[in-house]
């Protein structure tokens, strides 16, 4: 007889049920994560956009503002459209700026719903597009459902071009081939991406931290709306692609190696060692064979170089696969430092009964 699956989402005829009366039980509860960064001309507009897009959302859902150390005045804004609004608008304001990861890994903590969507504050994405990608994650049986900005509307030597290099270069490299990385506009099943740590610059690399965590194969993506920036400035330039590279290094090396680093590092120590040790082979036989003298020969400096470098590389596995079991071993911790929140006991939710 076969299980039912305990991950598995509700089917499309149980959309008209009643809400549960907890709402954090009902499994499709939503908590939409917007980090904010120098945005206030876009705070007001954003969340009577949300509203507007969730007005039709039949299941409890809540709005989860991060303001990300802003000093324009977005984090009074955000405070007074929350009041405004009710407490199903939660606010997280960090004390300093940590950037975008650090703000969306703190909204995706604070999160209470079982299915969670993220987007940017720049009104670039269109919150309308949550009601249909969450519909679209439960049929699909997606773990993620990533946003395509197919008809993008953003500079094309600036943005669109750097951006689908890097797109094919991550694909390639990871082997998660999706169109439009760099979309903020996602949705998740919570219980997958709380268990991934975001540090870094690495919100780019979403999909690839989950494809460690889940199959690849429950990693999808669909089309979205996408808008030209109206208000404020782009926070993004060509010289990020210099930095999505150095990331993709960092992605590639946890995605393989992250729980066992020595077999990294030991590969490369064992290769230089294997090479090493035939230069050394063929130089005592040039030496006690032939009877020649070897001590200024350049193929004995370098065999010698690679005996160190195959020492070092092997020690450095060694000390990585140490530091890894630590890590594993110890509490998850975060980089960055909130300095208020709103109080989960008191927030609220929309739709709710």
């Amino acid at each position: 007889m076969t299980q039912p699956d305990p991950h598995a989402l509700p089917d499309a005829a149980s959309i008209s049920a009643p809400p549960p009366a907890d709402p954090a039980a009902d499994p499709r509860s939503l908590s939409v994560v917007i980090p904010l960064y120098e945005e206030a001309e876009n705070v007001a507009p954003l969340l009577a956009r949300v509203h507007e897009g969730l007005a039709d959302y039949r299941h409890p859902w809540e709005l989860i503002l991060v303001d990300d150390g802003s000093r324009d005045g977005t984090a009074e804004r955000v405070q007074a459209e929350a009041d405004h609004y009710g407490r199903h608008v939660r606010v997280i304001r960090f004390r300093r700026n940590f950037g975008q990861t650090a703000a969306m890994q703190a909204g995706f903590d604070a999160a209470r719903g079982h299915l969670v969507a993220s987007l940017d504050g720049d009104l670039q994405n269109d919150p309308a597009d949550i009601p249909r990608m969450v519909e679209e994650l439960v049929d699909r049986d997606l773990d993620l459902l990533q946003g395509w900005r197919r008809d993008r509307q953003d500079a094309l030597v600036k943005r669109k071009l750097p951006s689908r290099i890097a797109n094919a270069l991550i694909g390639r490299v990871t082997g998660v081939t999706l169109h439009d990385y760099g979309c903020s506009l996602k949705v998740y099943r919570a219980e997958i991406i709380k268990e991934v740590r975001l540090f870094g610059e690495m919100h780019r690399f979403i999909p690839v931290w989950v494809a460690g965590i889940t199959d690849p194969a429950r990693i999808g993506e669909t089309e979205v709306s996408h808008r030209a920036r109206e208000r404020g400035a782009s926070k993004y330039g060509i010289s990020r692609t210099f930095r999505v590279l150095l990331d993709l290094l960092v992605a590639f090396f946890f995605l393989r190696y992250g729980a066992r680093p020595g077999h990294f590092f030991g590969a490369i120590g064992l290769g230089f060692g294997a090479v090493g040790g035939l230069m050394m082979a063929w130089l005592l036989v040039v030496k006690f064979g032939f009877g020649e003298d070897i001590g200024q020969r350049p193929l004995l400096f370098m065999a010698i170089l690679l005996l160190v470098a195959s020492i070092q590389f092997l020690t450095t596995g060694v000390l990585a696969e140490v530091l890894s079991r630590t890590f594993f071993a110890s509490h998850e911790r975060t980089h960055h430092c909130i300095r208020w929140q709103s109080d989960p006991k008191r927030a609220g939710w929309k739709g709710a009964a």
